[in-house]
């Protein structure tokens, strides 16, 4: 890559598939485990979105954040119950059949007797036609990745062991960085229009301001996030300057 060229950039949805998750039920703990792992090896996540077991619903989701991102991860709909559409519909978006698919099976075969492989189980061996299978070292049952959507299982555990096995076959880009800066006891109201200012003079990088209660008082926090150490550096020293500007303004020798 020249001085020149800007980084490339790779990109994902997650789509959360599940009643469950939307009736409250189920407390999702796969969107953030997702966006971190995304993060830490170079794609941005850029939309999440959460629909119920409806095939027309789950259908339109991905073919509208297939077309938009460089990938799309699904997550829940792939066990082995009547509502577990996930793999139908996925096959839907791409015009393919789906049908039980003979590496499925033998990796189920590694957990489960023939006799014990039911047709409820037998669900789980389903892929679309001209999927790659990602390896589920948990439960055996497979997720799989078609085109760039990479479909997964909803429990985390197994989420997680799938993550692990398609991450490095994905493409990724250039990390993104970090830096977290307290804002001195100083309360949104009193940074908020110099902060605006100082994110507008470094457009090269993102600030934003995160406020949290703690010990019977609120907190605040900017984080700056680029791909420039430098350019973080830089805007950095600016929020530093801020603040001290404004901390010395509230406290007046």
């Amino acid at each position: 890559m020249t001085q020149n060229t800007p980084p490339k950039l790779i990109t994902a949805a997650i789509l959360v598939i599940g009643d469950e998750i939307l009736s409250g039920r189920t407390k999702d703990k796969n969107i953030g485990y997702i966006a971190e792992y995304c993060t830490s090896i170079g794609i941005d996540v850029k939309e999440v979105r959460v629909v119920p077991d409806d095939e027309a619903e789950i259908v339109q989701a991905i073919n509208a954040l297939r077309h938009k991102f460089t990938y799309l991860f699904t997550t829940g709909g792939i066990g082995p119950t009547h509502d577990d559409i996930t793999a139908d519909c996925v096959a839907k978006a791409f015009g393919v059949t789906i049908d039980e698919d003979p590496r499925a099976l033998a990796m189920m075969m590694e957990r489960y007797k023939q006799e014990d492989l039911n047709a409820a189980r037998r669900r789980m061996a389903r892929i679309p036609a001209g999927a790659d299978l990602i390896a589920n070292p948990v439960s055996k049952a497979p997720g799989f990745k078609i085109g760039n959507v990479i479909t997964m299982a909803g429990v985390p555990l197994v989420m997680q062991a799938m993550l692990d096995d398609i991450s490095a076959k994905l493409e990724t880009g250039v990390k993104m960085l970090s830096q977290t800066l307290e804002a001195g006891g100083l309360p949104e109201g009193i940074y908020g229009a110099a902060l605006g200012d100082v994110a507008a003079a470094n457009a090269e990088v993102s600030i934003g301001s995160y406020p949290s209660f703690k010990d019977g008082k609120f907190t605040n926090q900017i984080v700056i996030r680029g791909r420039s150490e430098s350019a973080i550096a830089a805007a950095a020293k600016a929020v530093q300057d801020m603040v001290a500007n404004l901390t010395a303004d509230k406290n007046p020798l």
